[in-house]
């Protein structure tokens, strides 16, 4: 069975920084690109970044990018998501989902991703 689980989501002051983790099992790692979602309460799902296991390629929505970054430890079947310059805004339950590509593909839309993990709350206060 798929199965990815997220990891290091807490309370931090805006201007912090916290590194989640997504350990997966199940699939063949490499075959797989991984995307980082987040929810903030009443909002809709938005994707973060994602990250292709096939060659390392990343992406990420425009307004994140440059202070969350996303990597890929391929020997432990596992994806990180490096949050700086943390803000209220940043306030969400965030998600790891994974998407067989086999390419350097990956997406940042939810409607893409088949497998998803079960979330961890990351609060930022001002």
């Amino acid at each position: 069975d798929v199965q990815l689980q997220a990891s290091g989501g807490g309370w931090v002051q805006a201007g912090g920084s916290l590194r989640l983790s997504c350990a997966a099992s199940g699939f063949i790692f490499d075959d797989y690109a991984i995307g980082w979602f987040r929810q903030a309460p009443g909002k809709e799902r938005e994707g973060v970044s994602c990250i292709s296991n096939y060659d390392g390629s990343t992406f990420y929505v425009d307004h994140l990018e440059g202070r969350f970054t996303t990597s890929s430890d391929n020997a432990k079947n596992t994806v990180y998501l490096q949050m700086n310059t943390l803000k209220p805004e940043d306030t969400a339950v965030y998600y790891c989902a994974a998407l067989p590509t086999g390419s350097s593909w990956c997406a940042l839309s939810v409607h893409e991703y088949d497998y998803w993990g079960q979330g961890t709350l990351v609060t930022v206060s001002s």
